[in-house]
């Protein structure tokens, strides 16, 4: 019998259900619609949502080796061993680039602070830009990315440090706050897919754009989510439970991360 080189590893037995899973799965619907664009997950749990969604709920997804080859098949994560990357066609920064000022790319990433706008921080923290009180990444390519594709945002850890009473403390990218938007720009061209957290699902479907909660996570209330945030939610009379994940995507997680790396992630 020959054995296929295009899996990780055998597949293990399906596991119990955790909060990560549930987290990845939700993650996943980010791109459901999105038809053929580049789906970017920046993280563990971003990644695994967007091999995940090209597995199971949009084919037409592209991705990377996360190197310059666009993909027949995700990747998995961590030590790749025998595993033979199904390479489909060159994907070097001119493509990259061509999929990301043509609004053909959603990239799902880990911003540091997020305000009530949207408004995404991965530079630094502090009221005094030139005496931080910690100095991260600057900010990278938040810019283009937000005024040029849709975005979405995983964080970890839901509290009123990530989401501040105040503005970010330096706006990395663009969200919907007309005030900042450059001339010529409206909030209509801004596109904020979801937030999605270790309590709830969010995005930006309230009145005026404002927060909104779209499901929250097997056991936790709704005060919760709004005691862990700094500004006001949207808060619907009824917010339905996140779904749990089904065996068949809990399968695709086993083996798109053969070394259970997704453990870490909610680690405190």
């Amino acid at each position: 019998m020959t054995v296929s080189t295009t899996t990780a590893a055998a597949t293990p037995a399906v596991p119990d259900t955790t909060l990560v899973d549930t987290l990845i799965c939700a993650a996943a619907r980010a791109w459901q619609a999105d038809g053929e664009v580049l789906a970017t997950g920046i993280g563990i749990v971003p990644r695994l949502a967007a091999s995940l969604c090209k597995l199971s709920l949009n084919t037409d997804l592209m991705m990377t080796d996360s190197e310059a080859w666009l993909v027949q098949e995700p990747v998995p994560i961590g030590p790749r061993g025998g595993y033979k990357v199904q390479r489909e066609s060159h994907m070097g920064f001119a493509r990259i680039f061509d999929n990301v000022w043509g609004g053909k790319r959603h990239a799902m990433v880990g911003p540091t602070q997020i305000d009530r706008f949207g408004q995404a921080n991965i530079s630094m923290i502090g009221a005094d830009y030139a005496r931080p009180k910690s100095m991260m990444l600057g900010v990278r390519g938040f810019p283009g990315n937000s005024i040029n594709h849709a975005n979405s945002f995983f964080v970890p850890n839901h509290s009123p440090k990530v989401f501040p009473a105040a503005e970010v403390d330096m706006v990395a990218s663009a969200g919907y706050n007309p005030g900042r938007l450059a001339r010529g720009w409206s909030l209509d061209e801004i596109d904020i897919r979801l937030v999605i957290t270790n309590l709830a699902v969010l995005d930006f479907g309230g009145p005026q754009r404002q927060m909104r909660l779209v499901s929250l996570h097997a056991g936790v209330k709704a005060e919760q989510v709004q005691a862990a945030t700094g500004f006001a939610l949207h808060i619907p009379a009824d917010v339905p439970q996140t779904a749990a994940p089904t065996p068949e995507e809990l399968a695709l997680i086993a083996r798109l991360d053969p070394h259970g790396l997704r453990a870490s992630v909610l680690a405190v």
